[in-house]
């Protein structure tokens, strides 16, 4: 395994009734105003957001509204939010909702104390963190990010054309609730799309690097299975506990820096599909959905063995008869076919993309992954565009 040091600051607290049995308490340790973020509404529809504010109120907490926080959240969002936190001296920021709502906060709890410009010195480079953020508190509506144990946020920047994302620890919650139940008024759609979200990050970890037996990749399959399994059961029965409470779990498990340790990662699926999504503001996981299949056709000879070991031990690809190479590929088909069974979109032009000029356009700008089992080129690149066209 490769070196690495772990750190997670965001305590989680998981299961049925968590928000009602622990925010109480939690706030206690808050000062009084409190910023409550949340998406387009269906909080307000699903009870979700009379249970919190009068959670709020009992408490004595002074509550200000930054709502309609969008699905790819924009830079001038995120600064529509600090601004209501810098006004109202704001002492922790609630983020209620998917990841969305979680990546816009975290900018949010950065933006409202930094002088400078995030943007370009956080998000457009690397940047180090050096002032301390707002307190930011999440309560996940919607599965699949996994963002709510890490520091990681995907910001567009609507005037550039530039979707993309940096994980910083200093931006990790400080605390995550994570209800299982909340999920249930999730249109189906959004459910399948956020699982397959997971299942994409688990995928660009385990494609890369090491190869050799590392602990990693034996957690990873294990959770892709368990992902698999359990999404066919919560497209059977959405009511499914069992089934829901293990699709948020594996979420957070690929998302909350465990399974990096020791990778190098790939992430270039995400990089492709964030371009994609600046230019046509698709649902991420239908993006991920329509480019991994034929990205893993183009790189899997060059994994080969991983892509053997994906195909036996994820998708119970029989080995007999068959070349490694037909093994691999084997594989990978089943990832598409699993695609199709779910019902996600399979090319660029149900994502809004119906010109190859435009897709051309779009593969040009994407950035290159350097963890990658191939070194990518801006012709690579436009291959698999074309193929997901």
């Amino acid at each position: 395994m490769e070196n690495f040091v772990f750190e997670n600051l965001t305590k989680a607290y998981f299961g049925k009734k968590c928000v009602s049995q622990y925010l109480p308490e939690i706030l206690q340790g808050y000062d009084d105003n409190v910023l409550l973020a949340y998406g387009g509404g269906s909080i307000k529809r699903n009870g979700i957001y009379e249970e919190v504010t009068g959670i709020l109120k009992a408490a004595g907490k002074n509550v200000t509204e930054f709502s309609g926080i969008m699905p790819n959240p924009t830079y001038a969002k995120v600064m529509e939010g600090a601004k209501l936190a810098r006004e109202n001296k704001i002492d922790l920021i609630l983020a209620v909702g998917g990841g969305s709502v979680m990546d816009c906060c975290k900018a949010v709890s950065l933006a409202a104390v930094y002088d400078g410009d995030i943007w370009e010195d956080f998000w457009m480079k690397a940047g180090t963190v050096t002032v301390k953020p707002v307190p930011l508190g999440i309560i996940m509506t919607v599965t699949g990010t996994g963002s709510e144990m890490n520091g990681g946020a995907v910001i567009t920047h609507e005037l550039l054309k530039i979707k993309t994302g940096r994980d910083y620890p200093a931006l990790n919650a400080q605390f995550a609730l994570l209800d299982p139940l909340y999920t249930y008024s999730v249109p189906k759609r959004q459910m399948v799309s956020g699982s397959f979200d997971s299942l994409s990050h688990m995928m660009e970890i385990y494609f890369s690097l090491p190869n050799e037996d590392n602990v990693s990749d034996e957690i990873n399959e294990a959770l892709m299975r368990s992902v698999i399994r359990n999404l066919r059961k919560a497209i059977g029965n959405p009511e499914d506990y069992t089934a829901r409470s293990n699709l948020v779990w594996a979420s957070t498990m690929a998302e909350n820096r465990i399974l990096k340790l020791g990778k190098k990662t790939d992430f270039e699926c995400h990089l492709m599909e964030h371009q994609v999504g600046a230019y046509t503001d698709c649902n991420h996981g239908c993006g991920l959905a329509v480019l991994h299949p034929p990205y893993y056709r183009h790189i899997y000879k060059d994994g080969l063995p991983k892509f053997v070991r994906f195909a036996t031990e994820v998708w119970g690809i029989d080995l007999s008869g068959k070349t490694e190479e037909e093994v691999a590929l084997a594989g990978v088909e089943a990832l598409a076919d699993f695609i199709k069974e779910i019902g996600l979109p399979t090319t660029l032009w149900e994502l809004g993309v119906t010109d190859k000029k435009q897709a051309e356009e779009i593969a040009d700008t994407c950035f290159l992954s350097p963890g990658s089992y191939r070194k990518l080129t801006r012709e690579d690149i436009r291959a698999i565009f074309a193929a997901a066209f």
